[in-house]
């Protein structure tokens, strides 16, 4: 058994400010899609001007959508009492403030996010808005990568109990070895990420869409199935046949299945 007891915090900046790896490997996940993306746009001989705008806008939709996302999917009941803390990093506690950052981060959320925020971009800027989420598609699986990563130095997202011999002792939260899912779907991401770049670079001439529906399909049916491996994140989703996550993994998988139709890539569904 892996024994795992990492404090997720890096460092404190100035005694008040945390550094944690979670945040470390969010921000480093979202760089590396910028540079691959930046090369995909090079290639095509596409200016990179708009890149920056662009990188912007997805990460503004990320942010805000996943943090929305988990206060409304997850905690709605606590966030809509408590709404000041849907937007700033703190928590109150003993009627004090306590800087916490932000805790809970909704996948789901931030994927709604970037769908929005790319809408509004493609619109201002006069870009194909399915181009632009066949590019994006191809680097967000790099970013998830690293965000799973993040999760597994926090302690946090993890499996249920196993006896194999990779289980891992999350010491921060019991002494019971459990599936490290987070690093399963890191993993997947990674292989999906793999695959979407392999995708792209062998056949230039997909419709528009046909990528992002291949990316909807296979990055949220992972989602789905280790699904399985996680303990439920709330309460509530004890008693729902099917968890939180999985529900909402299924309106995307929909969508995926709808481009690729649209795109002529699947004949007779």
């Amino acid at each position: 058994m892996i024994h795992w007891d990492l404090n997720p915090e890096i460092t404190r900046l100035f005694g008040v400010l945390s550094l944690r790896y979670y945040s470390f490997l969010f921000a480093l996940g979202l760089v590396l899609a910028y540079i691959t993306l930046k090369g995909i746009f090079t290639n095509e001989k596409i200016s990179t001007e708009k890149l920056e705008p662009l990188f912007i806008y997805v990460v503004i939709g990320t942010v805000l959508g996943a943090r929305l996302g988990h206060c409304l999917f997850y905690e709605p009941e606590y966030y809509l009492s408590h709404i000041a803390e849907f937007f700033l990093p703190v928590r109150k506690t003993n009627e004090e403030w306590e800087i916490t950052g932000f805790q809970g981060l909704s996948s789901h959320g931030g994927a709604i996010g970037v769908l929005i925020a790319i809408l509004f971009y493609s619109k201002k800027y006069k870009i194909n808005y399915l181009w632009l989420l066949d590019r994006i598609a191809i680097v967000t699986p790099l970013t998830a990568t690293f965000i799973r990563v993040g999760n597994f130095m926090n302690s946090e997202i993890i499996g249920k109990p196993t006896n194999s011999n990779y289980g891992v002792i999350f010491h921060r939260f019991d002494n019971i070895p459990r599936h490290p899912a987070q690093l399963y779907e890191a993993f997947s991401y990674l292989l999906i990420f793999i695959i979407l770049f392999v995708v792209y670079k062998k056949g230039r001439k997909q419709n528009d869409g046909y990528i992002f529906g291949l990316f909807m399909i296979l990055l949220f049916t992972t989602r789905f199935l280790i699904e399985f491996l996680k303990i439920n994140q709330v309460m509530f989703e004890n008693n729902l046949f099917i968890n939180m996550g999985q529900l909402l993994s299924i309106p995307f998988i929909l969508i995926g299945v709808f481009l690729l139709k649209k795109t002529s890539i699947i004949k007779n569904i």
